[in-house]
């Protein structure tokens, strides 16, 4: 997003979070309601127009957005979507983008507040990488033919038991609602916002072994020190790796040992 988007995206990020620090909001809850505003925005193009059309006074556009969703979703979700209407949008889908990225937002959040989220972020970038491997499971979840209902069962036989509710939510919305993305670029987009709601950059760190608890503190400590930013490791183990490790971080690709990644860090500290 950029110019009057970007804008009114940063207001209704602060507004989420303003709503969703208050522990009597149910953020589950909040998310449900958000993903159906979503829905309904993707499928109803001329709606949207409408919603986002700069022609048409603020308070009036979220008149309009009250009148639509109120008694289908809670009173928090209409409030947050009006108050996302009566900004000026660049594009009538920037919109929808934000909403739905409000939608994961409250859903993490409730993750946050059971403790939860650090196995979230561990466990969406564990089905990516068994996508990854799996082209006959991408095949099944990105066809155009199979119903978004047989998509979610299919899920739903894969997650359940074996990774957090919120998990389940979060992909399966985003497979069953890819909205033109890709399943990596929604994945990859789950994992960064995961990341942000600690304020941290996430490093994906591929080697030959797995690591041990040393070894990760030690390279966690390191590369927040790089960045400037708390660091969440998601790590992969690739024996073709031959004793190395590879680092990414953002676009950013390090190859190199575990010592020399180290060491480097260590010299950079103390420059």
């Amino acid at each position: 997003m950029n110019g009057a988007s970007r804008e009114a995206l940063a207001a209704a990020r602060e507004r989420l979070d303003a709503l969703t620090d208050s522990t009597s909001v149910d953020a589950a809850k909040l998310a449900e309601d958000l993903a159906g505003v979503t829905a309904l925005l993707h499928r109803e193009v001329s709606l949207r127009r409408v919603l986002t059309d700069p022609a048409q006074a603020g308070e009036a556009r979220a008149e309009l957005a009250g009148r639509l969703l109120r008694g289908q979703v809670g009173g928090e979700a209409v409030d947050l979507v009006s108050g996302m209407v009566r900004s000026r949008w660049s594009r009538s889908r920037d919109l929808v983008d934000a909403v739905e990225e409000l939608a994961n937002t409250a859903d993490l959040t409730a993750a946050q507040r059971s403790g939860d989220l650090d196995d979230v972020e561990d466990e969406v970038f564990r089905f990516g990488r068994i996508v990854a491997s799996d082209p006959e499971l991408r095949a099944a979840l990105t066809s155009r033919t199979a119903t978004p209902a047989a998509k979610g069962e299919l899920l739903r036989s894969l997650l359940g038991g074996k990774a957090r509710p919120v998990t389940e939510r979060l992909i399966v919305r985003l497979v069953t609602q890819p909205r033109g993305r890709s399943l990596e670029e929604g994945l990859d987009s789950l994992s960064k916002l995961a990341a942000e709601r600690r304020d941290r950059m996430v490093a994906i760190v591929t080697s030959a072994v797995p690591l041990s608890d040393r070894q990760k503190q030690r390279l966690g400590a390191a590369l927040a020190k790089i960045y400037g930013r708390q660091m969440h490791l998601n790590l992969d183990v690739d024996p073709e790796v031959l004793g190395g490790v590879t680092v990414r971080v953002g676009d950013e690709v390090v190859n190199g040992t575990i010592a020399e990644r180290l060491d480097e860090a260590t010299r950079r500290m103390a420059g």
